[in-house]
């Protein structure tokens, strides 16, 4: 299969992934200082923690290099394992920045490790033409339109529910928002077009990947996809996310495409036509190299296999419990469940001294920084982490204590509702994977 495809994905995650690593270090480090206090970890990846100055400025720094160096195809098979790897850490290092694309993002660059895509139009071929192929393995292409086409897939599936499509919430309260923007803005207000954007939005996730797979209906899909995610970058604040969707979108179509689209250019720039026929004197004399790669012959099967089981099962786990997971959290994250629900929440905890019964009250928002603290009030499993925290903090002092947390939540812009069981000592109780945890309590709905 022709590695075009190939090609333009490496130069594109290479800068994506490089401004994001650098985005994430001027913001959340150099701006927020959010990496020096208490940071919550994924349950598993504990060990992970904030390198000390100046080590953790200079892994932005390292890692935006390692970035624009896998664009360039510059010694890929070190600097894009080490990409890989930098994107990895980053995702680690903090829970409540969790975000569907940066999860997705390192997949992506992990697979792309492990890929051949330096060996076209890369320096590494212009310093040895001896690796250069311009054919690869079809399942080094073809996993990452999977993985999109999951992606979408599951996304779609996640919009079947009352509040999305019956009450086109939360998507009418965030629209409402938006009322003051010009031009757009009165026809936001509408309840009829968050109903829209609601139906529409489920339906396109839902088709898209079989209209992407369609030689005919490919264009429409696009088309839609473009408006799609237009519309949401204007309204949202989602990063990378709607960049990165629309380059894994092109994997869809003629893995051939990059080539004819340079070959167009060349035809209209004597720039361009010059840097295309010097590079092909350099590689054409070349016979093409032996490729191998994960997804070779020998591994292919296995691997393409256990990667779609781990991307169906992951968003279906959440039917393993019995609650709603859009309250509970219970199989949210790695789901792909996208802006589908409006979470707010408020609370404090209660340390009882076991053996003398002083009470002292804990704001956690005297300590966290905001985003830590929101994200904490609304999802279970931060909240357990902290109270572990604090039960640890003192038990390095001496003191035995029982902690009870005293939270409430609002989903979709209703009442609140208390969260967690206040008569719960969540020091004494441990997180588990697969079993609904009595000590989260159902919403009630009126």
């Amino acid at each position: 299969m022709p590695i075009y495809t190939l090609v333009w994905l490496r130069i594109a995650l290479g800068i994506l992934g490089a401004g994001d690593i650098l985005g994430n270090g001027i913001y959340y480090h150099w701006y927020l200082d959010s990496f020096s206090g208490f940071t919550f970890r994924y349950f598993g990846f504990e060990w992970v923690h904030p390198l000390p100055e100046p080590f953790l400025s200079l892994f932005f720094i390292v890692g935006f290099g390692l970035g624009i160096a896998v664009a360039l195809g510059w010694r890929f098979r070190i600097t894009a394992p080490l990409f890989a790897l930098a994107f990895t850490y980053l995702f680690l290092l903090e829970k409540a920045h969790y975000l569907n694309h940066a999860y997705l993002f390192a997949w992506l660059a992990w697979l792309l490790a492990f890929s051949p895509a330096w060996r076209e139009w890369s320096l590494d071929v212009r310093r040895d033409p001896s690796q250069w192929t311009p054919a690869v393995p079809k399942w080094d292409v073809y996993v990452f339109p999977l993985l999109m086409g999951l992606v979408y897939f599951f996304g779609g599936i996640n919009k079947i529910n009352h509040d999305w499509l019956i009450e086109a919430m939360p998507l009418h309260m965030w629209l409402e928002r938006r009322e003051s923007m010009p031009i757009l803005g009165p026809l936001f207000a509408l309840k009829e077009t968050a109903y829209v954007m609601a139906w529409g939005g489920m339906l396109l996730d839902l088709l898209c990947p079989f209209m992407l797979i369609h030689r005919r209906l490919r264009w429409v899909a696009l088309g839609f996809l473009i408006l799609f995610h237009a519309t949401n970058h204007l309204i949202f604040n989602i990063g990378i996310f709607p960049y990165l969707s629309m380059v894994l979108t092109s994997m869809f179509f003629a893995p051939d495409w990059p080539l004819r689209l340079v070959k167009w250019l060349a035809a209209r720039s004597k720039r361009i036509r010059r840097w295309r026929d010097g590079w092909v004197a350099c590689v054409a004399h070349q016979l093409p190299a032996g490729v191998s790669s994960l997804f070779g012959s020998q591994y292919r099967g296995i691997a393409l296999a256990s990667l779609v089981l781990l991307h169906v099962f992951l968003p279906l786990r959440n039917y393993l419990f019995a609650s709603d997971v859009n309250w509970s959290e219970e199989g949210h994250r790695y789901s792909w469940r996208m802006m589908l629900r409006s979470k707010q929440g408020k609370g404090d905890y209660r340390l009882v001294d076991r053996e003398t019964g002083a009470v002292t009250l804990i704001e956690p928002a005297d300590s966290l920084d905001r985003r830590q603290y929101y994200k904490m009030c609304t999802h279970p499993d931060m909240i357990l982490q902290y109270a572990h925290h604090l039960r640890d903090q003192r038990a390095s002092v001496g003191q035995d204590v029982a902690v009870y947390g005293d939270f409430t939540v609002r989903l979709n812009g209703r009442r609140y509702q208390q969260f967690i069981d206040p008569s719960v000592d969540l020091a004494r109780t441990e997180w588990s994977w697969m079993t609904t945890k009595p000590w989260v309590l159902p919403e009630a709905r009126e």
